[in-house]
């Protein structure tokens, strides 16, 4: 029983307005307002285990259908993108801290992903590589090729960072037979994040057990131009400190550029290409050998009524 109004009808629930947001159907009636998901993973399972270890920042799951997930709805107060950046670290560091454990791990692990990041930094070079002989052959450069011509030694540079340094992560690993893994949400996003009398995490989904620097990656690569991520990295180091391995390779992935997606217009290339160097520029600043979060002199203390940034 797939159909969505036949499961509503099994719930005896009459609706009064029903409201689609992505994957997602939310059911108003006179008894409530209702979210109906459907299933990829038992989140009823994680959502238990989550709350043995004292973390439960994610929406009441009220029943599970054999094709969807159902939960209470849970309205968002309107809140600075800024400050739910903010708040969004500090439950982050909470998941990751209440969920860590070391897990043994064969030592062709650490080896196999050596070499995985070692071939998309060898791919990603021999792109930029036939790029720039293809736009140097070109009698005239449209305005976005003429960006990359002009950025090209800081592209290469990038790469050139991120394959020295993983040699020195690997040299750390290599030898090691535990490795730290948390419970990661593995789908951050700031409209992931509901505020309203607590704070609830949704779209859980993706969620698995890793290393921790995973979510964080995957929110830097999305929001890197627009938050303050140095503010941000200090926010979930106060929780959790990232050991010398996880945050060396962290700083691998975020260094290693992404290749360019060729629109139909030219402006809008020109807008990918300048997103893509400003971002070379940014995990650039943010990665120098002087920034050391724990040596840093600051009096910020995280208070998610009050907390707001620059950016």
């Amino acid at each position: 029983m797939n159909n969505l109004r036949d499961i509503i009808k099994r719930y005896s629930i009459t609706p009064d307005r029903y409201t689609i947001k992505k994957n997602a159907t939310i059911i108003s009636s006179n008894d409530g307002h209702f979210v109906f998901k459907k299933r990829k993973n038992n989140n009823d399972n994680l959502f238990k285990y989550l709350r043995s270890r004292s973390f439960s920042y994610f929406p009441n799951l009220i029943d599970q259908d054999e094709y969807y997930d159902i939960y209470e709805y849970v309205e968002d107060i309107d809140t600075p993108r800024e400050q739910k950046a903010l708040d969004l670290m500090h439950l982050l560091s909470m998941l990751h801290y209440k969920t860590t454990y070391y897990r043994n791990i064969d030592i062709d692990e650490n080896k196999a992903l050596y070499e995985s990041i070692i071939k998309e930094i060898d791919n990603i070079y021999k792109y930029y590589e036939d790029l720039i002989e293809e736009i140097e052959e070109s009698i005239y450069m449209s305005p976005s090729n003429y960006l990359i011509a002009r950025n090209i030694n800081k592209i290469f540079s990038s790469l050139y960072y991120a394959r020295n340094e993983l040699d020195k992560w690997y040299e750390l690993v290599k030898d090691k037979q535990k490795k730290r893994v948390v419970t990661t949400h593995n789908n951050l996003d700031i409209d992931h994040l509901i505020k309203n009398d607590n704070y609830y995490l949704i779209s859980w989904d993706n969620s698995k057990i890793d290393m921790p620097i995973y979510d964080l990656l995957f929110f830097y690569k999305k929001y890197a131009l627009e938050f303050n991520f140095e503010e941000l990295f200090y926010i979930y180091e106060n929780k959790y400190k990232l050991l010398e391995e996880e945050r060396l390779l962290l700083f691998i992935l975020m260094s290693i550029p992404n290749i360019i997606n060729y629109k139909d217009k030219e402006i809008d290339t020109c807008v990918e290409v300048r997103n893509n160097l400003d971002y070379i520029y940014k995990t650039e600043m943010l990665i120098t050998p002087n920034y050391t979060p724990n040596n840093k002199e600051k009096s910020t203390e995280f208070n998610s009524q009050q907390k707001d940034i620059d950016t």
